[in-house]
């Protein structure tokens, strides 16, 4: 569980489209407190898929080789099978030809909610799906497994707390570091939307089909 916790997790803090959005609120009016709302609802949306598999689990692990088991590592194989064919569709996929971020106007003027909802909506949630199957497994009776749930939610956070601190700070050095951030993740969207695809998607299917035969 906490191998695949973390790649999840890494998988959805270095996502270039939220982090893209999240750059373009810290400079809008009012952008600290905007990306605050964005982190924070961004933060409870991972609490409040954990939550639910927790409450459906009892905070319990289910037996190897029952019916729940066996439905969660399924549902990882499917995930990670349809992030390989999303990460082949989208490198075939003829390039698109960069330009100003369709981000830029919708944001400048938005309110704390707007910002929330659109995290919210940015979310990757098919590597939510997985983290979620994967939590599945947690044993809350443990305190290890608390740490590592906490630890997996921070993580799929990170760069938004490094981002939102750096702003708060140092706000002369931030605007042109996380500038000149925005406008490389721009140019290389589909280049890192591919390679995280392909990447996550591998393992998790490596790992389901190992776990399915083990």
């Amino acid at each position: 569980m906490v191998l695949d916790l973390v790649v999840i997790g890494t998988a959805i803090t270095l996502g270039p489209l939220h982090n893209t959005a999240f750059i373009l609120l810290l400079f809008s009016r009012r952008g600290v407190r905007q990306g605050l709302a964005f982190l924070l609802s961004w933060l409870a949306n991972l609490v409040a898929v954990i939550a639910v598999v927790v409450l459906l689990t009892g905070g319990r692990p289910p037996e190897r080789h029952s019916t729940p088991s066996t439905a969660a590592i399924v549902a990882k194989l499917v995930i990670g099978l349809a992030l390989v064919l999303y990460g082949a569709y989208r490198h075939r996929r003829p390039p698109r030809p960069h330009g100003p971020s369709r981000w830029t106007a919708r944001v400048d003027n938005a309110s704390p909610a707007t910002a929330a909802g659109l995290a919210w909506l940015l979310q990757p949630w098919g590597l939510v799906a997985a983290g979620a199957a994967t939590v599945v497994d947690a044993d809350l009776s443990t305190l290890s497994d608390w740490l590592v749930l906490a630890g997996y939610c921070l993580l799929a956070t990170l760069s938004l707390i490094v981002m939102e601190l750096y702003v708060v700070r140092a706000p002369a050095a931030a605007d042109a570091r996380l500038n000149a951030l925005r406008s490389r993740l721009g140019r290389h969207q589909e280049q890192l939307v591919v390679a995280l695809s392909l990447a996550v998607g591998a393992w998790l299917t490596a790992r389901s089909v190992y776990q399915l035969v083990a």
